[in-house]
């Protein structure tokens, strides 16, 4: 059954945190209405660049002054393991937070508070694992040190499709590395930051080590352009990204941009088709379609495409578009009423560019639907590889589907976007998975999986899917700078006579 969303009269408001001092008042508040029913359901201050500059103040005296880089990582990862465990007891209250203001279906935001509390106990244990190297094969009274620290004052800088879960992908392994941090959720889904900054006080992290701005563009711009900050850490669309590493040059800041993808199930005439038609449909449905690593592009060979792309449609029909806070529903609402008119407008210019649709892309059926920001999820075939549909990141439940009839033209299609981040093979053929996933130009593979990767594996993209890796020994390590000390011991050999 739905559960119920707060009135107008009951919207929470979200404020910044900066030090120990949580702000609740403001004059100019950003009203948030859910996508689900169009409700207010919060108010989220408008921070600029004086929230911006007293935050990045609080972070760098608690970096410079502070007791946090200069603690044991046993100690900074028994605070780490603090925080999952009070995830782990506000899992519902975050995962209601996110679907509600996000408008993905709550089980699947219930999976990425399960996931957010695993990435904070996985920093935690790569915080033991913090080291350096010696060097000693530069003579006998020589010894290098290769010191690994933290690189100080981080900003990071959260998309709405994943609140709490790419949060979590960024700073626990900042503050395992000993960094502090300035946190700027977007302002579509600020809620369930706000509850986890008050979470790691709560922990025992200390003021100032992890501070919150709430806001729009302007609080983001500020905390890129900061000559406080020494690595920004972005996750959003490739053209806010290059504005990024515009802003960022002031003082040569550090950058790790997630950016956009254009991610292609390559299914081959080998492949477990079940397997596949289902992984197909996770593909472009997970997370409403609006994941960075979402597959909408179907690349399927000629001999089975037929078949194959009516079991898809067959499947996609299936999916219950619902209300977020339904726990039957499996596709929710989009973010916002514009992202749902840019997703239609694929759509309708895939007609235009000559694509066939087989099912959905217009409103969908169901009573309980009221004012939300809902599409049926489509299949389009016959996708010219020329056409927005397939050069362009939808975001959104939209499958374009193209046929190939060889594994160099399935490797030509699949690279033939701007993007690198994600692919997905389907094949039994062991040759066919390592000779194509060799040849793929995208940071992450999946083999007849997707969207399927532990918090070991690194993450991050080629080409304009951007720099730097999240997760991981990577993603630890993208926290931190590393420093040579070169010593000898003894008397010094003199250049010139004294």
């Amino acid at each position: 059954m739905p559960i119920p969303t707060p009135t107008h009269a009951d919207a929470r408001l979200v404020g910044h945190i900066i030090g120990d001092q949580e702000t609740g008042a403001a004059d100019e508040a950003i009203e948030r209405r859910a996508p689900g029913t169009d409700e207010i359901v919060s108010r989220v201050l408008a921070g600029g660049a004086p929230e911006v500059a007293a935050a990045v103040g609080a972070a760098r005296g608690a970096f410079d002054e502070g007791p946090w880089p200069r603690l044991t990582v046993a100690e900074r990862a028994a605070a780490l393991h603090r925080v999952a465990d009070l995830i782990d007891a506000h899992a519902d209250e975050l995962a209601r937070l996110d679907a509600e203001e996000s408008g993905k279906p709550l089980t699947t935001a219930e999976g990425d508070i399960g996931g957010a509390a695993g990435l904070w106990r996985y920093a935690a244990a790569l915080a033991l694992t913090m080291k350096g190297q010696t060097f000693t094969g530069n003579g006998p009274d020589y010894t290098g040190l290769v010191l690994r620290e933290p690189i100080g004052v981080v900003g990071l800088i959260i998309p709405w499709n994943f609140p709490a879960l790419i949060l979590s992908q960024k700073l626990p392994f900042a503050l395992a590395a000993g960094c502090t941090a300035v946190v700027k959720p977007s302002e579509f889904t600020s809620s369930s930051a706000h509850l986890l900054v008050r979470l790691i006080a709560q922990a025992g992290i200390p003021a100032g080590v992890v501070n919150l701005v709430v806001g729009d563009g302007r609080a983001g711009q500020a905390l890129v352009e900061s000559e406080g900050v020494d690595l920004v850490s972005f996750t959003g669309s490739t053209a806010t990204g290059r504005r990024v590493m515009t802003a960022a040059a002031g003082n040569m800041k550090k950058i790790s941009l997630e950016l956009g993808g254009k991610a292609a199930n390559i299914v081959f005439a080998d492949a477990d088709l079940e397997d596949a038609a289902a992984g197909v449909v996770h593909g472009v449905t997970f997370n409403n379609g609006e994941c960075c690593v979402s597959q909408p592009r179907l690349l399927v060979h000629a001999s089975v495409a037929d078949d194959f792309v009516q079991e898809v449609a067959r499947r996609m029909q299936r999916i219950r578009v619902g209300q977020p806070l339904d726990r039957a529903t499996q596709l929710g609402a989009l973010i916002h009423a514009p992202h749902l008119a840019r997703v239609k407008g694929f759509v309708a210019d895939a007609v235009r560019f000559g694509g066939e649709i087989v099912t959905g892309g217009g409103d969908p059926a169901g009573s309980d639907l009221g004012n939300g920001q809902f599409i049926a999820p489509a299949v389009i075939d016959r996708v010219a590889a020329d056409a927005p549909v397939f050069q362009e990141e939808i975001f959104g439940p939209v499958l374009g589907v193209t046929r190939f009839t060889d594994p160099a033209e399935a490797i030509r299609l699949a690279n033939g976007v701007q993007y690198g981040l994600a692919n997905t093979i389907w094949s039994k053929s062991t040759d066919t998975v390592l000779d194509v996933a060799k040849a793929l130009r995208s940071g992450t593979v999946y083999v007849n999986t997707t969207i399927d990767a532990p918090a070991q594996m690194p993450f991050g993209g080629y080409k304009a899917s951007g720099i730097g890796r999240e997760m991981g020994e990577a993603g630890f390590e993208e926290f931190t700078e590393l420093k040579s000390v070169s010593i000898r011991t003894g008397k010094r050999v003199h250049t010139f006579p004294g």
